[in-house]
């Protein structure tokens, strides 16, 4: 007995067409300009800091992170009013994207006595990868960007001269951070 195969019908396809172009378009992701904490609360920042972006400079970089650290331990209890000083270890690193390319060549040669012997040759060729910006400049692709390791904390707080706040202050830190305790230093704060 022979079994007919069932098709599905035109409707049925073209619901399946719709399904997968609904899907196509849900992961598309849209462009859109994320706000930033500190363009919707309007606090102190730099405003080279404002487009979301980590800034350009180490020193850019030791504000941000100030400015973002000051302002979050603002919200802790007793701490009260505070400034923070980070310093660096080092500028960030930039990791250029390289094409490489690796070429082996194996021979195998006879000497007149009935000998064999063999060399291999191992080359690698790296190239640099360039993108090309929209005025026609071409830079290096980054395909990483590692941020600078911190050497040390200063935090001046109102609550300062408190055990708890001084330990909550310092565990937020290296938390953070991962900075050692003996580089975070907690001082309280005077009105001057």
């Amino acid at each position: 007995m022979k079994e007919k195969a069932v098709l599905p019908k035109k409707n049925q396809l073209l619901i399946l067409l719709l399904i997968g172009i609904l899907l196509v378009v849900i992961a598309i992701p849209t462009p859109g300009k994320k706000k930033t904490e500190e363009e919707r609360d309007g606090s102190r920042t730099s405003s080279k800091t404002m487009d979301g972006n980590y800034p350009d400079s180490s020193e850019e970089y030791e504000e941000y992170l100030e400015n973002r650290v000051a302002r979050t331990l603002e919200y802790v209890e007793g701490v009260g009013k505070a400034e923070v000083m980070i310093t660096l270890k080092s500028s960030g690193q930039k990791i250029i994207e390289k094409d490489q390319q690796n070429t082996s060549q194996k021979t195998d040669e006879e000497d007149s006595s009935g000998g064999t012997r063999s060399v291999q040759d191992n080359t690698t060729d790296k190239t640099s990868i360039y993108e090309q910006g929209s005025d026609g400049s071409q830079s290096p692709y980054v395909s990483k960007e590692l941020t600078p390791e911190i050497a040390g904390v200063v935090v001046i707080a109102d609550g300062g001269d408190n055990a708890v706040v001084v330990q909550n202050i310092t565990e937020a830190i290296q938390a953070l951070f991962g900075v050692e305790a003996h580089k975070i230093k907690i001082m309280k704060r005077t009105d001057t």
